[in-house]
C-alpha cells in the first residue's frame, strides 16, 4: 500500500470556525417589507379535475390589467415566511445552518427558494405561490413527491391561471430545487399556456441525482429531507427498500425529451451532492428551440436571489412571457463561470454544454509510481488499499496553463480481495503551492473538490447507448458481484465542472472507499454523508492493456490553438 500525501488547506481552520459560528448567530440575510402596489390575496383555492383544491397565494399589481404570471408549487409551505420578531425579520433556520457565500436579499413574503413578489410584481407580473396536493392548506392526501399525479395538478394550476381576470394568458414557471425539480415533469405535458421555465438547480433523476449516485446509497441529506418532508410515502423507506434503479425509481425521471418550451436552467458546479448531475442532464436533452444554462459556483440563494441572476430571469420572461425583442433569443447558449479559486473566477459566453473545442485527453494511472501520465505505462503494475479505510492517490502537473471544463470520465482496473463488493469514491483535487485549492460545494460547504464521482461495482454494468465520450451512464438494475481476484473494469461519472490550472498546478486524483468529508454543518460538508464499502482490500490495476485512465475535457483556446 503506497503512502499518501498530507496537504494544508484542505479543511477548516479555527478561523473559519469561529466565522461560523457568527454567520449562524447572525447569517447575511436581510428580508424587507413588501414594498406598497402589490395585492395580496391568500389562500385561493384552485379545484382540480378530480375535485380536490389547491391553496394558493397570489400576488399581482394593485393596477388592474392582465398579467404575464411566474408562478411556484412545492411542499414546502406557501406561508412558511419569514418570521418578524422585534428585533426585525428571523430567516429560516437553513440560513444559518448553512454557510452563505454572500448577501441574501428578499421580502417578507418570498417563500422558501421562491420567487420574490416584490422583485417581480412591480415589473408587471404577478407571482403565484402554490402548496402541492396534501401539503399545508392543499387539500387531498399528501401527493407523492415527483409523480405523474403531481404533474396534472401543476398543469391544472397552469391553466386555471391563464383564465383569471388579472392573467394575460402567459404563464411561466420559476424556483429553486424542488421548486425546479417540479418543473420538469409538467413542462414535459405541454399545458396549453405554459411558456417558459426557469429551472434553477433542480435534480432529474432522484436515484442517480441524490439517493444512490454511482448506486450508493445516499444516507445524510435524503434521511434529513425524509422526516422533514411528509410524502404520501415515506421517501427514505422507499430508499432503504430499493438498493436499484426499479420501476419505482424509474416512474419519478421526467420525460426531458418532450420538453419543448424555453427554458433557462442554472447547473451549479457546487451542488454536487443534490443538483449538479441532474441540472447539466435536463439542459442536455430538452428539445427546446430555445434553452439556456446558467452556470456558477457558489452559493444557491446567493446567487439566485442576486442581481446578475436576477437580470438573467428577468430578461428571459420579459422576452417569452412580455413578447419583448430585447435581444434574449441572440444570447449565448450557456454562461460559464470557470474558476481558479473558489473566490477568483471569469465569466464568459459559449454556443453550447458540452464546449464544441473540448479536446478529450487520457491521464493515465501509473500504480508503480503514483503519477498520471499522457502517455500509457507498458509495464504492468498494481496497488491496493483498505476499502472502507485507505486511499490511493495519483498526481499530474500541468504542463502548461489550461482549462478543464466539462465531465470526466473515470476507467479503472481494479480487482478485489476478503470482499464481493466495492464502493469506489474518485475524487480530482488541485494542489497549488503544497495547498489544497478548494471549492464551493453542496449545502454551504467551503473546502469542496474540484469534482467527483462514485461507483458500487456490483452495478458496474454501463449503458453504452446513452453514455457520452466523457459520461458513462449505468442503468444500475443487475448487480454483477465480484470474485475475489478477478479484474473488472470500472467507469466512473465524475460531474461537471470548470477549472483553471496554472502550469506546475497539480491536479490529484484520490480513490478510496468511503465519502471524503464529515457529515456536520460545522466542520464537515454539511449533510452529505455515503455508505462506506464493506471490509476488505481493494486492488488498482495498470499497464500492459489495462489502460486505467482518466478522461479530461481539455479546453482548446477560442483562437483554435
Amino acid at each position: 500500500m503506497r503512502n499518501t500525501m498530507t496537504l494544508r488547506g484542505g479543511k477548516p481552520d479555527l478561523a473559519s470556525l469561529l466565522g461560523r459560528i457568527r454567520a449562524i448567530a447572525h447569517p447575511p440575510v436581510q428580508i424587507t417589507p413588501l414594498p406598497p402596489g402589490i395585492r395580496v390575496e391568500k389562500d385561493v383555492m384552485v379545484p382540480l379535475r378530480d375535485g380536490v383544491h389547491l391553496a394558493v397565494n397570489v400576488y399581482r399589481p394593485e393596477i388592474p390589467g392582465r398579467y404575464p404570471v411566474v408562478m411556484c408549487a412545492h411542499p414546502y409551505g406557501k406561508d412558511q415566511l419569514p418570521r418578524k420578531t422585534p428585533f426585525g425579520y428571523s430567516p429560516p433556520f437553513t440560513y444559518r445552518l448553512m454557510r452563505q457565500t454572500g448577501p441574501v436579499r428578499f421580502s417578507d413574503q418570498t417563500g422558501w427558494e421562491a420567487p420574490d413578489p416584490a422583485r417581480w410584481v412591480p415589473r408587471g407580473y404577478v407571482v403565484v405561490n402554490a402548496d402541492l396536493r396534501g401539503f399545508f392548506r392543499s387539500e387531498g392526501a399528501p401527493g407523492h413527491l415527483m409523480s405523474d399525479q403531481e404533474a396534472q395538478d401543476y398543469y391544472d394550476l397552469i391553466e386555471w391561471a391563464a383564465a383569471q381576470p388579472w392573467s394575460d394568458g402567459n404563464i411561466g414557471l420559476n424556483g429553486v430545487s424542488y421548486l425546479a425539480i417540479a418543473q420538469w415533469k409538467v413542462a414535459a405535458l405541454s399545458p396549453p399556456h405554459l411558456k417558459a421555465i426557469c429551472a434553477w438547480e433542480g435534480l432529474s433523476d432522484i436515484y442517480k441525482d441524490l439517493m444512490y449516485p454511482g448506486g450508493i446509497r445516499e444516507d445524510g441529506f435524503t434521511a434529513l429531507w425524509g422526516r422533514q418532508v411528509k410524502s404520501g410515502v415515506d421517501l427514505r423507506d422507499e430508499q432503504l427498500r430499493r438498493p436499484t434503479r426499479d420501476e419505482w425509481f424509474r416512474s419519478l425521471v421526467p420525460e426531458l425529451e418532450k420538453i419543448t418550451v424555453p427554458a433557462l436552467i442554472c447547473g451549479s458546479f457546487s451542488d454536487q451532492s443534490l443538483h449538479t448531475r441532474g441540472s447539466f442532464r435536463a439542459f442536455e436533452r430538452i428539445s427546446s428551440r430555445y434553452k439556456w444554462l446558467y452556470t456558477h459556483r457558489s452559493g444557491k440563494w446567493a446567487t439566485y436571489y442576486g442581481e446578475d441572476a436576477l437580470g438573467w430571469q428577468f430578461r428571459f420572461f420579459d422576452c417569452f412571457l412580455k413578447g419583448r425583442d430585447n435581444g434574449m433569443k441572440e444570447v449565448p447558449a450557456v454562461r460559464l463561470a470557470v474558476h481558479d479559486t473558489r473566490t477568483e473566477f471569469v465569466v464568459r459566453a459559449e454556443p453550447a454544454w458540452p464546449l464544441e473545442r473540448t479536446r478529450w485527453t487520457a491521464l493515465y494511472l501509473d500504480a508503480s509510481s503514483g503519477q498520471l501520465r499522457l502517455d500509457e505505462p507498458e509495464a504492468s503494475s498494481a496497488a491496493s488499499f483498505d476499502a472502507p479505510n485507505g486511499e490511493l492517490q495519483f498526481s499530474w502537473a500541468a504542463p502548461w496553463d489550461l482549462e478543464l471544463t466539462g465531465p470526466m470520465r473515470l476507467v479503472v482496473y481494479v480487482s478485489v480481495e476478503q470482499t464481493d463488493d466495492l464502493h469506489l469514491f474518485a475524487g480530482v483535487r488541485k494542489i497549488r503551492g503544497g495547498r489544497h485549492v478548494t471549492f464551493e460545494g453542496s449545502y454551504g460547504f467551503a473546502y469542496d473538490l474540484v469534482t467527483k464521482g462514485w461507483l458500487k461495482a456490483s452495478l458496474r454494468a454501463v449503458n453504452e447507448e446513452l453514455s457520452r465520450p466523457g459520461q458513462p451512464e449505468h442503468d444500475f438494475d443487475a448487480p454483477q458481484p465480484l470474485k475475489p481476484g478477478e479484474v473488472v473494469e470500472l467507469q466512473v461519472a465524475l460531474l461537471p465542472s470548470a477549472t483553471f490550472f496554472k502550469r506546475g498546478d497539480i491536479l490529484r486524483l484520490d480513490l478510496r472507499g468511503s465519502w471524503f468529508f464529515a457529515a456536520n454543518p460545522l466542520a464537515g460538508a454539511g449533510p452529505s454523508a455515503y455508505q462506506e464499502s464493506p471490509p476488505g482490500t481493494c486492488v488498482v490495476h495498470t499497464g500492459a492493456g489495462r489502460r486505467s485512465h482518466l478522461l479530461v475535457p481539455l479546453v482548446a483556446p477560442s483562437d483554435g490553438r
